[in-house]
């Protein structure tokens, strides 16, 4: 019997703390099917006792699977520490929410926007689909506001421009509590006339190296979210919005 989790729990040899790792598509198989199932997930979580580091590295995927995560590592009886070693893109952005303390690396990113769907169904049907949609989009920005404090207003248009934000900017908003490996600083460069010129070309590398990278990236992220996806009816989608809201 095919059993495709999207978790995986590893033994630290230093601190001998069990660690949960995500690092791929939230739910890319099933989540409701008959292996992989939130009972499952809650069942392995349980027998987790203390203090709990999350490694996240992950484009997104089912935005349900991803709040009932969230909602089970909020409930967890220990400090969960949620430690971004890559990506927390979509759905796993929410999952990053979850940490009594989130961390991410130098080079990680978040990246948050508006839900989406693939429905199929009569004018009313798909009328229901963009309420569902609206509804998710509240409820995720329910996960985002009460990590960061930031205004509902402002998180909704972050979601609506599809907001990229690299280590310094999601600290700088409140979504994660700090950036690993922040205490090892290298000494300040002395002071030179070049200096202003060197930074202002840096700059400008930077923001063509993110311009690239930002399509090339989101290209890979829906193909791989959306690959093989099939449509489902609006009252299945309604059903599991009933299991997001909290």
């Amino acid at each position: 019997m095919k059993n495709n989790k999207f978790w995986n729990w590893v033994r630290n040899e230093d601190t001998g703390e069990t660690e949960l790792v995500f690092n791929g598509a939230i739910s890319e198989d099933t989540w409701f099917g008959d292996e992989i199932t939130p009972a499952m997930f809650r069942n392995e979580l349980s027998k987790v006792n203390g203090n709990l580091t999350v490694w996240l590295n992950s484009p997104g995927g089912d935005v349900f699977a991803a709040s009932q995560i969230y909602t089970m590592l909020k409930n967890h009886k220990g400090k969960v520490t949620v430690k971004i070693d890559g990506i927390a893109a979509s759905a796993a952005s929410v999952v990053a929410m979850a940490g009594d303390e989130t961390l991410i690396a130098p080079t990680g990113m978040i990246m948050i926007h508006n839900p989406a769907t693939a429905a199929f169904g009569n004018k009313e049907a798909m009328e229901q689909a963009i309420r569902l949609l609206d509804e998710v989009k509240e409820s995720i920005i329910n996960a985002y506001e009460t990590k960061s404090h930031i205004s509902r207003a402002k998180i909704a248009k972050m979601m609506d421009d599809e907001t990229w934000l690299n280590a310094k900017k999601a600290q700088s908003l409140g979504l994660v509590d700090g950036i690993l490996f922040a205490e090892k600083k290298r000494p300040e460069p002395e002071e030179t006339d070049e200096k202003d010129e060197i930074e202002e070309e840096s700059e400008k590398d930077v923001l063509t190296a993110m311009s690239y990278s930002h399509t090339t990236t989101m290209q890979s992220l829906m193909k791989k979210v959306t690959a093989d996806y099939k449509g489902k009816s609006v009252d299945q989608l309604m059903s599991r919005l009933n299991l997001l809201k909290y």
